[in-house]
């Protein structure tokens, strides 16, 4: 909580070159980028970081396959080279994946049209991944048993990657890269709206935990709120070229269905893509994909009905999942870009996830709509440069702002990692430990090391049924501005998206975890968690009426 404390008294007594608004993947790289090349940069959210679109994703990075249909060829070479990319730099996180696609008869189009139009895919790429293959359905059934191929005229693999971790941590990885270069960020921070003030924004904050409202100045103003862009813009008075419509998508948390590691890719009852993504030791599946108006959206019975429906058409399952199978949900809003003149006539499932980024020079402000993870180092980069454009000094222009660190850091830890057998402390888990922390924490991860060799029990789970162990919590309380226990159990562990609600209850090292992390306010903390609707197992708040996993619902979040 002190970092928090901190950052905001920073806030209020500083001037800033730029304030970012919106801690989701669009404001995280935007803050990363500006940051590492010397700006001097805020960052704040109503939220927590990665609290709406950015954790509810598939945890997929891929180059838009999808847009080939529509011949949107440009796009998909740009996400292709920014998937490429991030596999390059990211390497422990952001991993190869096979997709297997398995097509059925009466399908709009033969699988083997599909076929050549992934190795295409394959070319716009650059040829970065393993090559497609094309599947007879026997073939397909020699990959993966559990796929039903009745009806099914054949099939075709293909890479893509994917996130290792959940997309949250993934976020949060951009905001803390950002603090460690000067950012002074700060979760649960709302705006209240902006106005200029010579050639100043002043922007009207609330810390939503105490109430209390400040000043935040900065030269330039980015809007980056995800689906609330043009509330806040309507706050601020600006009026901008592109708006946001809105997508509903939903995934359910199940458990494993397959030993395999790879995407099964289906066509839903819809003609949409539907997949079964593994997740350790659960599956993700869906998605969905429903027009709405209001970025504010929660799971419905129709929701789980069609996605339950469709996994159990095409896999040969023991038994059918059902609702009682669930063991937790996602559920978000994608923003589209359109034209604000269009009032968003195009055909809605035609719409693209491309980002756009509308400058307003007189007033030196930045809106940034729609975007994607895969999409994001593209973000910070064109950010960086809009700003640059508006007259902001960057003192380090051509710094590297992204990426893990190098080799050197790399082989240092993994050589003490082997020297103080640490895989060996932790033989049960799904994968190395080392391997785990490393993706995790990167350079922090040696000083975890160090926490083990002084304190063996600093590699002991610590919250029964997870992977998480005591000196993760403890890095979590200093680096990780855990300021309510969800922001760990959700966004920065994905802890409550494979654990059911009642185990998470009652682990025995929950109040342990509430200790390390809150110190004195750890039963409030608790009892705050325990008392909401996250606390609840999946089958209590599946209905209509429910919230299921959306913070977005907290009052005391809500645009005024």
């Amino acid at each position: 909580m002190q970092l928090r404390k901190h950052n905001i008294e920073r806030q209020q007594q500083e001037n800033f070159d730029v304030l970012v608004i919106g801690g989701g993947i669009n404001g995280a790289a935007s803050a990363a980028a500006l940051a590492g090349k010397g700006v001097r940069v805020a960052l704040i959210d109503r939220g927590d970081f990665a609290g709406s679109t950015s954790m509810h994703s598939s945890n997929l990075v891929w180059g838009g396959i999808k847009y080939m249909e529509s011949h949107d060829f440009p796009l998909v070479r740009k996400l292709c080279k920014s998937r490429n990319h991030l596999i390059k730099h990211f390497p422990s996180t952001v991993k190869e994946i096979r997709f297997l696609t398995t097509i059925a008869g009466g399908f709009r189009y033969h699988p083997r049209y599909l076929w050549a139009g992934s190795w295409l895919y394959w070319l716009i790429g650059n040829g970065f991944t393993r090559i497609p293959h094309y599947l007879s359905p026997a073939g397909i059934k020699d990959r993966e048993p559990i796929v039903d191929i009745a009806g099914s005229v054949g099939g075709f693999e293909y890479s893509d990657a994917y996130l290792h971790d959940n997309d949250a941590r993934f976020v949060f990885n951009f905001v803390r890269s950002a603090m460690d270069r000067g950012c002074a960020a700060a979760n649960y921070v709302e705006s209240l709206g902006a106005k200029r003030d010579g050639q100043d924004w002043v922007t009207q904050a609330r810390d939503v935990m105490t109430g209390e409202t400040f000043e935040i100045r900065a030269r330039v103003l980015i809007n980056a709120a995800g689906p609330y862009v043009d509330q806040h813009n309507a706050l601020s008075g600006e009026s901008t070229e592109h708006q946001h419509v809105y997508s509903k998508g939903i995934h359910l948390i199940v458990p494993q269905l397959s030993e395999h590691q790879r995407v099964l890719a289906f066509f839903a009852d819809d003609g949409r893509l539907f997949f079964v993504i593994p997740m350790g030791r659960r599956t993700c599946i869906g998605t969905t994909d429903t027009r709405v108006d209001s970025p504010e959206v929660q799971v419905t019975d129709d929701d789980i009905r069609f996605v339950l429906d469709n996994i159990n058409k095409r896999l040969t399952l023991q038994a059918p999942l059902t609702r009682d199978d669930i063991i937790s949900t996602r559920c978000g809003v994608r923003p589209l870009a359109v034209k604000a003149s269009s009032g968003g006539d195009r055909d809605f499932l035609q719409l693209s996830r491309k980002h756009v980024i509308d400058i307003d020079a007189s007033t030196h402000h930045l809106s940034i709509f729609g975007g994607k993870l895969t999409d994001c180092l593209n973000v910070g980069d064109e950010v960086v440069a809009a700003v640059q454009e508006l007259g902001v000094e960057v003192p380090y222009a051509d710094f590297v702002w992204y990426g893990e660190p190098g080799r050197e850091v790399r082989e240092e830890f993994f050589h003490q990692a082997r020297l103080m057998r640490l895989d060996a402390m932790a033989s049960h888990h799904h994968e190395a430990l080392s391997t785990r922390l490393w993706r995790r924490y990167g350079a922090q991860a040696l000083d975890m090391l160090e926490e083990i060799r002084e304190d063996p029990r600093q590699a002991e789970v610590l919250i029964e049924g997870t992977e998480y162990l005591r000196c993760e919590i403890r890095q979590a309380q200093r680096r990780e501005m855990i300021t309510r226990l969800e922001d760990f159990l959700r966004r920065r562990s994905k802890i409550s998206l494979v654990v059911s609600a009642e185990e998470v209850r009652n682990a025995p090292g929950l109040r342990e975890a509430c200790e390390i992390l809150f110190g004195d306010e750890a039963k409030a903390k608790l009892e705050e968690y325990l008392t909401s609707p996250l606390a609840q197992d999946a089958a209590e708040v599946l209905s209509d009426d429910s919230h299921a996993d959306n913070p977005a619902h907290s009052e005391s979040l809500k645009w005024r």
